[in-house]
């Protein structure tokens, strides 16, 4: 991700909250989609979650991974990764199994730094995600 909160290339962007808008709710998504603006309430997927300078987002995040650049109060939960890169401002519970602070990043509450993805064994006896 460059630091402006373009995409990385981990897919294009299926949808956009824009800065001037308000999102109170429930949003579940598969893709990759960036937030602008203001959402309060839950936020679910297996993929990418991107959180642009100046976003605030206020309840529960759960996500494979997430890149932030905003502000997050609440719970944050990713089962790939966490990246919070300035000016975020976070405040909160975090769980992942891998977590990048940037220089300049506020970070106040918890961390559980978990193993990821445990693989299972199949019945074969090889091993699989």
């Amino acid at each position: 991700m460059k630091h402006n909160g373009q995409d990385s290339g981990k897919g294009n962007i299926i949808a956009f909250l824009g800065k001037e808008t308000l999102f109170r709710g429930y949003l579940q998504f598969e893709g990759t989609v960036r937030i602008d603006g203001v959402l309060e309430g839950e936020i679910h997927s297996e993929n990418t979650l991107i959180v642009g300078d100046g976003a605030s987002i206020t309840g529960t995040v759960n996500v494979g991974r997430i890149v932030c650049g905003g502000t997050i109060n609440g719970k944050i939960v990713a089962q790939e990764a966490i990246q919070f890169v300035k000016p975020s401002n976070i405040k909160g519970e975090i769980k992942t199994p891998v977590l990048m602070i940037e220089e300049g990043v506020i970070f106040n509450g918890q961390c559980e730094m978990s193993t990821g993805v445990k693989k299972e064994k199949t019945p074969e006896g090889n091993d699989k995600k």
